[in-house]
């Protein structure tokens, strides 16, 4: 078991890490600020910003593009779409990475490497038809357009998949859909022009081959944004969260990724990795919010004292020390376990960073927002947003609870198996 990277997912970290540091941290409050005041104006607040784009421009030139594609299903979209190397990261080569891009609330989308679009995008490449690759994927990687994820709804309890009232029914040769999607990620940016739908096509079929994924052009007749949600009073331009309704969407039956009754699989593709680069980049923002915490408690002065030396705050960051370091390796190993197994081996490591890093960002973020005061919970520093997203990512791609029933699942299966065994045998 080897968390080393490989050298060129080294050399991609350190060139990441200097972009962010000498391109996008010197804009990115002005960028957070500009957006606030057009909102404020009552200006466009979605618009695009042409310093993203420039900033895009300059990652892709400099092969920093694109670094989410996994091995083993790039085929030649890395090359094609600017890759530096030419082939996909694994898992563990990627980790570092992403840890990097958590830094900043927009070097993920610098770099192409944004949720959902990433997942969206390896749906597509993995699952995806000849035909949906052409029309959705290469411009996904070209940076042309974006996508949503329409999954959870507002009416039943989302935690439970099997809940899904919303409809993808096969008549004939289309799919007609039907229903309310809400904390639809990314179909409130001006650019996004396709969604990945997942709904119930056959409620008679096996419950994990009842659902169906349907891309869906967000043009189609039937299809409405109907508001875009706030998250902690932030809208969360460009990309946002919506309530996206679907009134007898009618498309032809190659929209359906990889047939009808697939989404469960599907989902279980796309989910593991997924969650492998949200814990990174978590572990990326609750390092930059500690040593934002280490600069303030050495340089601000209050009773005499650097704050450091007041309160038990040496022990405080100390344990945010120690924290950070046992999720990077908790993730590491989670992400090891998925190049050697796939998703069903590392189903339980999986769970448990899913349901062990958010709150351990939360705890680092909270932390150091109170170590800077009043300060902390302005829009000046990146606090606020900070602990947003990671109180966010507590419930997004499943509760913790779920996770903590996965992981229990797990760990009791062999005891529950020998108990079994042990009843049956003295019943005889």
């Amino acid at each position: 078991m080897d968390f080393n990277p490989s050298p060129r997912a080294a050399d991609l970290t350190a060139r990441v890490r200097s972009f962010i540091d000498s391109e996008i941290a010197p804009i990115e409050m002005d960028f957070h600020h500009d957006i606030e005041r057009r909102r404020f104006a009552g200006e466009d607040s979605w618009a695009p910003s042409s310093v993203l784009g420039e900033l895009q421009t300059k990652a892709r030139e400099q092969g920093l593009w694109n670094l989410f594609l996994p091995a083993g299903h790039e085929m030649d979209y890395a090359e094609r779409f600017g890759t530096d190397g030419g082939t996909g990261l694994t898992n563990v080569d990627y980790a570092p990475i992403a840890e990097q891009m958590g830094r900043s609330f927009i070097a993920p989308l610098v770099f192409n490497c944004n949720a959902p679009d990433t997942g969206n995008m390896e749906v597509l490449l993995k699952y995806g038809s000849a035909e949906q690759r052409d029309q959705w994927l290469e411009p996904l990687l070209d940076g042309r357009i974006r996508s949503a994820f329409l999954m959870t709804e507002p009416g039943v309890a989302s935690s439970d998949a099997t809940n899904m009232e919303a409809r993808a029914e096969v008549v004939g040769d289309e799919i007609v859909l039907n229903g309310r999607k809400w904390w639809s990620s990314g179909a409130g940016h001006p650019d996004c022009e396709v969604a990945i739908y997942m709904a119930l096509t056959d409620p008679t079929a096996h419950k994990y081959q009842q659902h169906s994924m349907v891309l869906v052009p967000m043009k189609a007749d039937g299809v409405k944004v109907e508001r875009n949600l706030t998250a902690f009073g932030e809208f969360d331009e460009p990309l946002g969260h919506s309530e996206v309704s679907l009134t007898d969407v009618r498309l032809p039956l190659s929209a359906v990724i990889g047939g009808p009754g697939r989404a469960f699989e599907i989902a279980q593709g796309r989910l593991g990795p997924g969650r492998v680069h949200h814990c990174m980049r978590l572990i990326g923002l609750a390092e930059r919010c500690l040593e934002l915490a280490c600069e303030r408690a050495t340089t601000r002065v209050a009773f005499g004292k650097p704050l450091a030396n007041l309160g038990g705050n040496r022990e405080r960051l100390a344990e945010a020390r120690i924290k950070i370091n046992q999720a990077r390796l908790h993730v590491l190993h989670a992400a090891w376990k998925l190049d050697e197994g796939g998703p069903l081996a590392a189903r339980s490591e999986v769970a448990e960073i899913k349901a062990a890093v958010p709150k351990m960002a939360c705890e680092v973020v909270d932390m150091a927002l109170q170590l800077h005061g009043g300060a902390g919970v302005s829009s000046d520093l990146p606090f606020v947003g900070a602990w947003a997203n990671a109180r966010s990512l507590r419930l997004a791609d499943g509760p913790d609870e779920v996770h903590l029933g996965t992981v229990a699942r797990q760990l009791l299966k062999p005891y529950v198996a020998a108990a079994a065994e042990a009843r049956a045998g003295a019943e005889q």
